[in-house]
């Protein structure tokens, strides 16, 4: 073998391992958590920077190692036909072919790609300050690539447009529901990411307490029946009505009640309850949960009332209620305990009316929909399109259910049974 072949030869190996680092860092530098490298990046690690600069134009840098590695492919496949012709004449050409075809697809292709794959975050930290300067220099002719694909792209109708809001939503939903399924996060992180997402798609009317469970202040009452419903009540915020209930004139802390208390020990009848209740907040059902939890952040308030398009009063909401809706239920050592979801050993649930469907589904991983209602009670008579009597029983999205109780027009208590159960019952 003479020095020029061995040189030659040389030169083959070391163009396949570039061909090898160019594969293995685009795997890399595409597959990598961008949310890590731009937490990474926020602490100061300067790879992690490098990484997010050749990642934030991802055309130019997948256009450079393509560049950089077409060029290394080829000019390692030409020396090495050359090594070939020279030794077993005109046929080294095919074994240039064949040999070279199998090196490459081993060693600049599958090994690094493979390598790169399994520690995506680790192998594009370590490149990335190397594979910036060679994408600077190669910049210039992959612009001119850039501009032809550009224009021929344009020319078919295949122009690409910008990124929505939307298609990015989806994407994190992909996210989340993947993560959970690979088991990187458990239930309740994934059901308060995808509470917090749903925010926008629900209406405070769907998460308010209804004018029915309302606990309300006569504001023409003696001051110490007032002072005794307060005590009584869980809450620190109720609403004053006066006249009727509808008319709500103001809203009364326990704070400010027990400030007026305290200014009026001598006579307790000297309380005017009028003079320290707050202006009444009035949002229309329809209001969307995150521009309602906004709303709270720039008025400093905790308390809204809910009306319908006609005014009527529908119900209120509280900071809390939205807040209950992304980390699920919150009880105090104040808060009355409600009625719960009973799991019977059977499989079945004995379930109040009023329970949230989405409460449902979020703690049973149910699907049932709750479009035209919101609460389990209000699915069946949508559904079912008249008041139902005790013991009647309805097969609906998979489901079995069956009436226990009801208080005059409304269901207050219904057994439902899922698909598996609902399924093997049907068959006995």
């Amino acid at each position: 073998m003479t020095t020029e072949t061995a040189i030659t030869i040389g030169a083959i190996g070391l163009l396949i391992a570039l061909s090898g680092f160019f594969s293995g860092s685009e795997t890399a530098l595409t597959a990598a958590s961008r949310p890590r490298m731009h937490h990474l990046a926020g602490a100061g690690d300067r790879r992690a920077r490098a990484v997010e600069r050749l990642t934030g134009d991802r055309e130019r840098l997948i256009g450079a190692i393509l560049l950089g590695n077409n060029a290394v492919n080829i000019l390692a496949s030409a020396l090495a036909t050359s090594v070939l012709i020279s030794v077993v004449g005109d046929a080294g050409v095919a074994y240039a072919t064949i040999g070279m075809t199998l090196v490459i697809l081993v060693f600049a292709e599958v090994l690094p790609k493979t390598y790169a794959i399994r520690d995506a975050d680790r192998v594009a930290l370590r490149v990335a300050p190397v594979l910036r300067p060679i994408v600077w220099l190669l910049s210039p002719i992959v612009g001119a690539v850039r501009l032809v694909v550009s224009v021929t792209l344009s020319a078919a109708g295949a122009s690409q447009g910008p990124r929505t809001a939307s298609a990015a939503e989806e994407e994190l939903r992909g996210t989340i529901t993947l993560q959970a399924q690979e088991g990187a996060m458990v239930k309740h992180e994934r059901d308060m990411l995808r509470s917090i997402l749903d925010l926008e798609e629900i209406e405070v009317g769907a998460v308010m307490t209804h004018r029915k469970t309302m606990e309300m202040i006569d504001a023409d009452a003696a001051p110490a029946d007032i002072l005794n419903q307060v005590v009584r009540s869980p809450h620190t915020r109720l609403p004053v009505w006066k006249g009727e209930p509808d008319n709500i004139v103001g809203v009364l802390h326990a704070k400010d009640l027990l400030r007026a208390m305290h200014a009026n020990l001598a006579d307790l009848d000297r309380l005017d309850v009028m003079s320290i209740v707050t202006e009444p907040w009035f949002v229309p059902e329809t209001t969307p949960l995150d521009e309602q939890l906004h709303s709270f952040r720039e008025r400093r308030a905790h308390f809204a009332l809910i009306v319908d398009e006609y005014g009527s009063l529908m119900g209120l909401v509280t900071l809390e209620d939205i807040i209950e809706e992304i980390v699920g239920e919150i009880v105090d050592e104040h808060d009355v305990a409600l009625s719960e979801v009973v799991e019977s050993d059977d499989g079945s649930f004995l379930i109040p009316g009023t329970v949230a469907i989405r409460d449902l589904n979020r703690r049973y991983d149910w699907d049932l929909p709750d479009e035209e209602a919101a609460t389990i009670a209000g699915l069946v008579l949508n559904e079912a399109q008249e008041i139902p009597e005790i013991g009647e029983s309805f097969s609906l999205y998979g489901f079995r259910f069956e009436i226990r109780a009801r208080r005059r027009n409304q269901i207050t208590r219904l057994r439902v049974i899922p698909r598996s159960r609902a399924a093997r019952g049907h068959d006995a």
